[in-house]
């Protein structure tokens, strides 16, 4: 599904959720599941335990000139059942687009799991201009759940 300002796919990964958060609540994962190309590794950060924590990312990407590095702000957090994060270029306030990913047992061994990402928020004209949303496809967002379903099997 997807709007204006958001996209949301889902899919049934099969493996339980504590193994999806897993995945999820460790940035040092996070390349292994984006599947946009933008992410190239964490900045060392510490496992994600909830709001307010903020994680650093290391980017590239021809929008921002190459390599630069994003701050994410834990927005939403609920162990095995939610984890979100608004995202910033590095040291400074974020403008406004989130990532929420949702997750639902369906029993014990799978986890359907809602990807949305939402740029609603984002109202100054040259970070719209400059960033061009959205950034990231459907397609790239659904390769992306294809991607977490491998990491949480490993």
């Amino acid at each position: 599904m997807s709007d204006e300002k958001r996209i949301t796919v889902q899919r049934t990964i099969d493996a339980p959720t504590t193994a999806v958060f897993d995945v999820l609540s460790n940035p040092e994962r996070h390349p292994e599941v984006d599947a946009s190309g933008f992410v190239v590794s964490d900045e060392k950060t510490d496992r994600i335990t909830g709001t307010g924590q903020v994680f650093r990312m290391n980017m590239t990407g021809d929008h921002m000139g190459g390599d630069y590095q994003t701050d994410n702000t834990v927005t939403g957090f609920d162990p095995n059942h939610l984890i979100a994060w608004h995202t910033a270029p590095a040291d400074t306030e974020p403008p406004g687009w989130e990532w929420t990913w949702e997750l639902t047992a369906q029993g014990s061994d799978a986890t359907d799991v809602v990807l949305t990402y939402d740029w609603s928020k984002v109202s100054d004209p040259t970070t719209l201009q400059q960033v061009g949303f959205p950034l990231v496809s459907h397609q790239q967002l659904e390769a992306s759940l294809g991607n977490l379903a491998a990491a949480a099997v490993r």
